[in-house]
């Protein structure tokens, strides 16, 4: 079809590539981290609850619909 003259790039342009990326990554500090996993841990529990509550209240529901 067309001509193919892709030229593969060297390894190191990659990895310094990679590096450059990597620099522009701003870390969280502790304390945030803390908090945002606090924040996740807590939301993940509380909708785990909700859930299961609602389980709960369709299975119910359904064991007295099927009796009548």
């Amino acid at each position: 079809m067309g001509d193919n003259n892709t030229e593969k790039a060297p390894k190191t342009s990659w990895f310094t590539g990679l590096k450059a990326e990597f620099n522009k990554i701003i870390w969280p500090d502790k304390k945030s981290l803390t908090r945002q996993t606090a924040a996740v841990v807590a939301v993940s529990v509380i909708l785990g609850l909700v859930i299961a509550v609602l389980d709960l209240v369709i299975k119910y529901g359904v064991d007295i619909l099927v009796n009548l």
